[in-house]
């Protein structure tokens, strides 16, 4: 018969409550990619702007030349969202506490390595189960700061649409400024 031993002690991995925590990295673990989301009143509010002046820039192109639009993407493709890179992050905080955080988006392949010495600033997640993400980093060892950056709604969108959005509402803005003072 096998007697457990009691005074077995499990390392656990916390996550850091702090909004600023310094310790040493243990691992960057293989990342996975995460999707923002994407409200749908705010895109429909965009795509339809753009429609607006979508359907303007329509009639004069087929006014003035015979050439075909370019390609549009689907408003299934828009909903969907970008898709970002979360890479989970072991560090030992000067506690001595195995601490796991996330880091979204891309670093250079050369800005953290395991056993450099960092600060981080931490924000929580909507989610309570997830550990806070890295919003900025002090690589300590190295001298550098980094800031991840991640896609945002507005990126995903890109500029052409929402030009064409805001070209949109200006133009209905007119009409209804217009219509009012006549």
């Amino acid at each position: 018969m096998v007697k457990m031993d009691s005074d077995l002690h499990i390392r656990r991995i916390v996550h850091p409550v702090d909004r600023i925590v310094t310790g040493r990295i243990v691992r960057l673990m293989d990342g996975y990619p995460r999707e923002v989301r994407i409200g749908q009143p705010v895109l429909v509010a965009v795509l339809v702007a753009a429609g607006v002046a979508g359907l303007l820039m329509t009639l004069l192109r087929s006014l003035f030349s015979a050439g075909s639009g370019a390609a549009r993407r689907r408003f299934k493709d828009l909903k969907k969202g970008p898709e970002y890179l979360v890479t989970p992050v072991r560090l030992r905080n000067g506690a001595g506490q195995l601490c796991e955080v996330e880091l979204h988006g891309h670093l250079p392949q050369s800005a953290l390595h395991p056993a450099d010495h960092v600060q981080l600033t931490l924000r929580r997640q909507g989610d309570p189960d997830l550990p806070p993400k890295i919003e900025r980093i002090v690589n300590l060892t190295t001298g550098q700061l980094l800031t991840p950056r991640t896609a945002t709604l507005w990126s995903h969108l890109g500029p052409p649409l929402l030009l064409q959005a805001t070209l949109g509402a200006l133009l209905v803005a007119t009409l209804v400024a217009w219509s009012a003072l006549t």
